[in-house]
Formats: structure tokens, sequence, C-alpha cells
């Protein structure tokens, strides 16, 4: 039921698919990512997928601290997306452009896009270039 959710909420708020592609670095053995990006793509991203068993380059050149890391990073025009943030969040971001680095689900929250099983509570958090985060959007689970 979820899956469809997000599949149906995505599909309404999907408009045109955005100029800017992002690019998301995972491990090629990771299914929630594949999930995820599936949510993406559903929702009107056009995503390019570049698999490798070496994350930790890719968080320190997007700044994340470790409190911030998920299983992947996403890089969309200038923003930095980590973990599996919803689509509708990703939108609002490039819609508003806020001075932050990024969006950022710490961990894998089994409620969020991709995990897809309900009754975790999460949080999305935006953090800027010195890792203060703020809370950008909260979901029930």
């Amino acid at each position: 039921m979820k899956k469809w959710f997000y599949g149906l909420a995505g599909a309404l708020l999907a408009g045109p698919v955005l100029a800017a592609p992002m690019t998301v670095y995972k491990s090629e053995s990771c299914g929630c990512c594949q999930h995820w990006i599936e949510h993406m793509e559903e929702a009107g991203f056009e995503i390019a997928v570049i698999n490798t068993d070496n994350m930790a380059p890719i968080k320190s050149k997007a700044g994340l601290k470790p409190g911030l890391a998920s299983c992947h990073t996403g890089f969309i025009d200038g923003y930095v997306i980590e973990g599996h943030v919803p689509a509708a969040d990703v939108r609002q971001l490039l819609e508003q452009k806020p001075a932050v680095r990024g969006l950022a689900i710490p961990g894998m929250p089994q409620s969020a896009p991709g995990m897809d099983i309900p009754g975790t509570p999460y949080e999305v958090l935006s953090f800027d270039e010195q890792g203060n985060t703020s809370v950008f959007n909260r979901y029930p689970g």
C-alpha cells in the first residue's frame, strides 16, 4: 500500500521532468536504494546511477557529518540529497532554493520511500556547510 501511495503521490506531484538530472551514488547490491531511485523516477526525476563500494569519499565531498549519513548520496542542481528523502521534499527544495547544502534522512527509517514499511516516524533534515541541521519536514510513519 505504501509503495502505491508514494507512486500515486509522485505522479500527482511530478509535473515535467526536471532539467537537472540527479546523480546518485550507491552500492550495486543495495535493493532499498534501487527502490528509492524508482520512487524518484516515478515522480519525474531523471537519475544517473553510479555504483560504488567506496561511499566514504562521496560522503566527504557532500560535506556530510557521520550523523547525517545514510545508504546512498545524490547530487542535483548544487544540492546534496542523502538517503531516502521523499521526491516531494526534493522538488520543494529545488523550487524554493534555500541557502542550505542539502537534505538528509539519517539512517534508514523503515517508513521512508524505498523502505516502504509503515509505522516509523521520521524527519527530513536540511543541513548547511557547517553541518548544522534543521527540520525540513516531518512524516508520521
